[in-house]
Parts: structure tokens; C-alpha cells; sequence
């Protein structure tokens, strides 16, 4: 069986009297191990994403839950899936273990709170359409675990991530995903080696996700909210990518469109804005065959004159 997180490895003793540079040989060695961890899991990644793209596109909502370091990388996938790829405010929501005031110093019993994990997951009125992603290095957060009992409960889809195997919150997913990244360099310090694993695959997951739901194109994201002028550009830079269009018109596009991509790249290929968002969901939102679709009526067209 793999040595879990919680391990003292033999490798680290004496670290603190190595050399600064030892100590980042190890650190390095530590973060590149844990992204290796993550390969293994790539296809139970693939099948949680595609269950949890099938309960988001009947209408359910998704729900990160996690205590301490673990909770905190999964509230930051929650806050950044809306700007990203424009997912809706009101159908994501994060329960964290103590709540979410990011004052520093985070209180290590609030993750014992069963209760809490219980009630709070309770006051969200959980359906058999919304789903849970659970995240907890050790696989045995008492918060969390009540959190997706609930859910089960529920008939929610239920997700876990957690480094160690065969573990309560590894057993009772729907979709268990196993990151075996060892023990710590500093032992117990789950926010470094587990962290850096959690981190890539809560993005991995969401972005899978979010692509299976039609909110990305070639790459590029065609749903982003256009918050600044950075993103502005980034928005008419992606029009012009798209369509081949100037980017001037690539701009009057997108401000006749309100700032949407999707609906501005139908404009420039010919449509009318009123009818751009009726074809986009004609084609479940997706760009790609809403662009097929003009191109086919365009040849047909052309075939018969």
C-alpha cells in the first residue's frame, strides 16, 4: 500500500539543518511528484466530469465542500468557473468548514463539525440534478464526509478528491478521484504536494466540464464575461480569431451583442443579433455547430441558385 499523507518519510530527516538549496531541490522534487500523481487518475477525472456535465446540463447546480487548505482551493475553482465561462452565480456554491471569512489563520476544528457540514448541506435543498465535488487530502474530513451524505442522501451526483486510498470519502463517491501524492516534506503539510494535485485537477475537472457544455472553442473561451478592458480586448481578439473579421467590426459585433462572444462571431458570419441567441440555443450553445450550420445553409443556398 502507498505511504499516505500523513507519513514521516525517512527521505526528510534532518531537513531543516540542510542547505537552502536542498531544501528547494526537495520542495521542487515534492510538487513535480505530485503533478506525476495526477496521471492515474486522468480517467477517473474523464468520468466525473462527464457525470457531472450531464447533471449541470439538466438544469442542476454544482457544490464544492472541503475544510482547510483542500476547502480553500476548491472555493477558488467556485469563484473562478462564473468569469471563466460565464456559469451562472446562482448555480455554484462552496461550503467550507468554519464558513467562507478569509481572515488568515484558518481554525483546524471546524473540519471535526459534522453538524454543520450536515445542516449547511441540508439548507441548499440538494437535488437528484445537482452534484457535490468534495475535496479532503486525508479522505476523512468529518465536515465534508457529512456534506456528501447529504447529497447522497439527496440522490445528488457526488464527487470526491483525496491523496490517500481506500479511504470514507474515497468509498462513498459516485466518482472517486485517487491522487497518490505520498508524504509530505514537511510532513502533515497537505497544502504543498496534496495542494498542488487538488488544485490542478479541481481545474481540470471544471474546465472539462465547462468544455462538454459548449462554453469553450478552439481553445479559447467563448463565454468569458467581459469585466475589464483587458478581457475586452481578449473578447474581440477571439472574434477576430474565429471569423477573420477587422477589429473594428469584430468590436461593433460584440458590443450589438452585449458583450457575448458566442452570439457576436453569428453576427459577423451573417445573422442578425435578435436571431444569434435563438440559433445558439437551437444548437445547445454550441459555436461550433451553429457556425456548421450557417456554412451548410450557405452552400445549400448557393447549390440551388
Amino acid at each position: 500500500m502507498a505511504a499516505g499523507t500523513e507519513t514521516l518519510a525517512a527521505r526528510y530527516r534532518g531537513l531543516d539543518s540542510w542547505s537552502d538549496a536542498e531544501i528547494l531541490d526537495a520542495f521542487w522534487e515534492g510538487q513535480a511528484r505530485a503533478i506525476g500523481a495526477i496521471r492515474p487518475a486522468l480517467p477517473a477525472i474523464a468520468a466525473a466530469a462527464e457525470s457531472l456535465a450531464q447533471r449541470l446540463n439538466a438544469g442542476g447546480r454544482i457544490v464544492y465542500a472541503g475544510a482547510g487548505a483542500s476547502g480553500l482551493l476548491a472555493a477558488g475553482d467556485a469563484m473562478e468557473i462564473g468569469p471563466t465561462f460565464n456559469w451562472p452565480d446562482d448555480r455554484v456554491f462552496v461550503l467550507l468548514a468554519g464558513g467562507t471569512d478569509l481572515t488568515p489563520g484558518l481554525k483546524g476544528d471546524v473540519e471535526d463539525h459534522d453538524h454543520r457540514g450536515r445542516s449547511e448541506a441540508e439548507a441548499l435543498k440538494l437535488t437528484a440534478n445537482d452534484a457535490i465535488v468534495a475535496v479532503a487530502a486525508s479522505g476523512t474530513t468529518r465536515y465534508t464526509l457529512a456534506v456528501m451524505e447529504v447529497a447522497a442522501e439527496a440522490g445528488a451526483l457526488t464527487i470526491a478528491i483525496a491523496n490517500n486510498a481506500d479511504t470514507p470519502m474515497l468509498q462513498a463517491a459516485d466518482r472517486a478521484i485517487l491522487l497518490e501524492t505520498g508524504p509530505e516534506v514537511i510532513s502533515g503539510s497537505t497544502r504543498m504536494n496534496a495542494g498542488t494535485a487538488q488544485k490542478a485537477v479541481l481545474n481540470m475537472l471544471s474546465s472539462l466540464t465547462m468544455i462538454r457544455l459548449n462554453r469553450v472553442h478552439d481553445g479559447m473561451m467563448v463565454d468569458l464575461r467581459v469585466q475589464n478592458a483587458k478581457l475586452r480586448e481578449r473578447a474581440i481578439g477571439i472574434l477576430m480569431h474565429i471569423t477573420g473579421a477587422s477589429k473594428e467590426a469584430a468590436a461593433k459585433a460584440l458590443a450589438a451583442c452585449g458583450d457575448r462572444i458566442k452570439p457576436a462571431a453569428l453576427v459577423l458570419a451573417g445573422h442578425a443579433p435578435a436571431e444569434a441567441g435563438r440559433i445558439l440555443d437551437q444548437h445547445g450553445g454550441s459555436l461550433r455547430a451553429a457556425l456548421l450550420s450557417r456554412e451548410s445553409t450557405n452552400l445549400q443556398r448557393k447549390q440551388g441558385s
